[in-house]
């Protein structure tokens, strides 16, 4: 049923694909498909983009599609996911690491977490090592996650490892990263402690780390 939608995402048809992921929500799809559905456009898209088939302008363009998707989304998912709780089960930190502008994952797996009880400080897309480093100076998380679609934020999050462990911060946090193609060797090449292979696997490993389960 999802299929329409992830080939107008990848062609880039705007009007089509706010329409028909409209008309799923409107059908009684569940929102999880249809962040699923966009989740696989991105994938495909940011292999386009590392061939050189597409360009920053398309990469952008399939982003703010999908941000339009995920906000039409998110009111019919909060039945879905959990209650919000008036207690913070603790404290993470996300953003996409330096070179990946891609936020489609990061955002749903923020808005899944406060769902669920945690306290997000999202700090955006293509962030450095350094700026990792100060925000969890700053914010004193008790998780840090990372995201990043494209193969080339792999050695960012290594990077971003190191440099949390350089700043005598790492054993202060858990790390998880995620994203389309990141698996567990890439965790491994990392130095991350798990990777989630969506947003429902990083809450339920953000709540085994705080012992919430």
């Amino acid at each position: 049923m999802t299929e329409s939608l992830v080939h107008a995402l990848v062609e880039m048809q705007e009007t089509e694909a706010l329409q028909k992921a409209r008309q799923l929500l409107d059908e009684g799809t569940d929102p999880m498909n249809i962040l699923e559905a966009c989740s696989e456009a991105m994938e495909t898209v940011g292999k386009h983009f590392e061939t050189g088939e597409y360009f920053l302008p398309q990469l952008m363009l399939a982003g703010e599609m999908v941000r339009q998707i995920s906000e039409m989304v998110k009111p019919e998912m909060k039945g879905e996911v959990g209650s919000a709780r008036s207690d913070s089960l603790g404290k993470v930190l996300m953003g996409t690491v330096k070179g990946d502008i891609h936020d489609i994952g990061k955002n749903i797996v923020c808005f899944m977490l406060e769902v669920n009880g945690f306290e997000v400080r999202d700090i955006g897309i293509d962030v450095p090592p350094g700026k990792f480093v100060e925000a969890i100076k700053d914010f004193e998380p008790h998780m840090v996650g990372m995201s990043c679609l494209l193969t080339l934020g792999y050695d960012s999050m290594k990077e971003t490892v190191q440099a949390i462990k350089d700043a005598g911060l790492r054993d202060e946090v858990k790390i998880m990263i995620g994203g389309a193609q990141v698996s567990e060797r890439v965790r491994e090449y990392a130095g991350a402690d798990a990777h989630g292979e969506d947003a429902i696997a990083a809450v339920r490993l953000a709540k085994k780390w705080r012992g919430a389960e």
